[in-house]
Formats: structure tokens, sequence, C-alpha cells
């Protein structure tokens, strides 16, 4: 018999809870720096502008970020953080600055060769996996866009993507990590597509952006994934975070905070004017809207 929502959202409840340790532990040491604070605001490498580059955790501290998201390759076909050595220089680099790797991603990767159609990409997921533990992260962000992006409609196309995620979701839970969906489908449909694959370790990597310019009622969409958001990216286009467009960011702060999100904020934003000063603005910001 096909499970309810509510069963699916009360599996994704529990898995959490196996999951909270190991969050605590990546994360005890940028929470002691900042006060106990549970606060926690990363970056993107790439909109840092430091793609694969353990530099980007110098950065951080610079900027008074608590945390990079990394990317597990700079490029498609490029070993990255599958080796070894370059994990160590990125976790000698988090002791040595006082920051963590808030997540890892598949994300431009994804983009342009699609785990939709590419069976390469079934085999980098099943890579990237143990290297999230070993990162001392939890949640790898898995990105549907441009090439990759998902469409309901194209039944094919989804089958596959759900039949490697049902294969992944076991091998990830016993890794202690989360595998974060991020595309351009509604809550409605992102539901859908996670009851497909029906296990607790495929969730929504959420941002709001991307369903704010489809003209989606961002707020209600936080309300109805609730427990199946497992991180957050903050972003405004080419503008500041602070800047009125298109996106009611403390209404969004207020769903996030009925709902009991407690993750991370994780900025992929642009910086109009220079990189520093406003990531540092951008910053600011997220602690005055979602603290």
């Amino acid at each position: 018999m096909p499970q309810t929502r509510r069963e699916f959202l009360q599996k994704a409840t529990a898995g959490a809870a196996g999951l909270a340790v190991g969050a605590q532990l990546a994360t005890q040491d940028t929470q002691a720096a900042k006060g106990g604070t549970n606060m926690r605001i990363g970056m993107c490498d790439w909109s840092m502008r430091q793609r694969g580059s353990v530099e980007a955790m110098l950065l951080a501290k610079e900027l008074g970020l608590d945390g990079v998201e990394v990317s597990v390759a700079p490029g498609v076909g490029e070993p990255g953080l599958r080796d070894p050595a370059k994990q160590k220089a990125y976790l000698d680099a988090c002791k040595e600055h006082g920051v963590a790797v808030c997540s890892l991603a598949l994300g431009s990767t994804f983009n342009r060769m699609p785990l939709k159609s590419e069976p390469k990409c079934a085999i980098w997921l099943v890579d990237a996996i143990p290297i999230i533990k070993n990162m001392g992260a939890t949640n790898m962000l898995l990105a549907f866009f441009g090439r990759g992006e998902l469409k309901m409609d194209e039944k094919d196309d989804i089958q596959r993507v759900v039949d490697v995620l049902k294969e992944c979701g076991p091998r990830a839970q016993q890794a202690g990590v989360i595998l974060g969906l991020e595309n351009t489908l509604s809550a409605e449909d992102n539901m859908r597509l996670l009851e497909m694959v029906d296990h607790p370790s495929v969730r929504v990597y959420y941002d709001p952006k991307n369903s704010a310019g489809r003209g989606r009622d961002v707020p209600e969409e936080i309300r109805t994934l609730k427990d199946l958001i497992c991180q957050v990216h903050v972003k405004n286009g080419p503008k500041l975070l602070s800047e009125k467009v298109d996106l009611d960011f403390p209404a969004c702060a207020e769903a996030l905070k009925e709902i009991g999100y407690d993750g991370w904020y994780v900025l992929e934003t642009s910086s109009p004017n220079d990189l520093v000063s406003d990531t540092k603005a951008n910053i600011e910001y997220v602690r005055q809207t979602f603290g």
C-alpha cells in the first residue's frame, strides 16, 4: 500500500534523529567560536570564487563564515575530493582556521553531466557518499539545473533518477549522510519525487529563490515540505540580500522558524560591488533576519 504524506514525513523525521549526533560533532567548534549560537552560515565555494580550492577555508575565516559548501570536483572528470590527500588538506585547513565543511556539492558536475541521462554520474554519486562522512559533514547537494533540469512529465528521466536514488539512499543512511535535491520543481512535485524514492536519507535542498523566480508562494512551500528540507541556500540574484526583488526573506525566515529548521544557511550570493564587503553585508543580513 502506498504510504501517506504523513507517514513519509514521520519516516524522514525518524531518520533525522539518527543523524543529529554527527551534525553536532561536525559543527561544535564553529558554534563555540560564535558564543554557542545555533545560527550557522556557510557559503558555496563557487560563490567565493574558490571552487575546489582549499584556500576557501582561509577566506571563510576572513569573511566571518562558519563553514563552506565544498565542490566534490571542480570539473567533470577531475578527482577533486576523491583524492584522500585533498580531503586531508581540507580537514587540516578547517582545524587551522576554525571553520567547517558545512556540506558537499555535486553541483556544476551534474548540471553538465545529468544524473538523469549519464550512467557515470551514478558512480560519481556512490563515490561521493563516504567522502561526506570523512569531511565531517552530513548533507550532499545534488543539483538539477541546465541540462539536468527535472520535469515530472518526462517520466523516463524521472524514473532513472528515482532508480539511482533508491540504490543510494541506503548507502547514504549507513554513512550518516543526507542527499539533498536542489531543483526547479514545486514543493508538491518534490513531495511526489521523494515519495517515489521512499527513503528518509533523500530530501530537498531548498533554495527560496528558485521558487520565487517562478512565482510560487515560498513560505507556503517551506511549510509544505517541513522536515523534508535538509538545508537551505540563500541568494538574491545579482543583488545583495537586503535589496528587495521578488523574495520576502522575513516571511521565509518566519516559515523556517515555524517548521523548526535549525540547519545551515548557505550563501550562494553574488558580489555586485566587492566580494568581501558584499559577503559581510549578506552575513549580517542573514543573522538579523533568520537568527
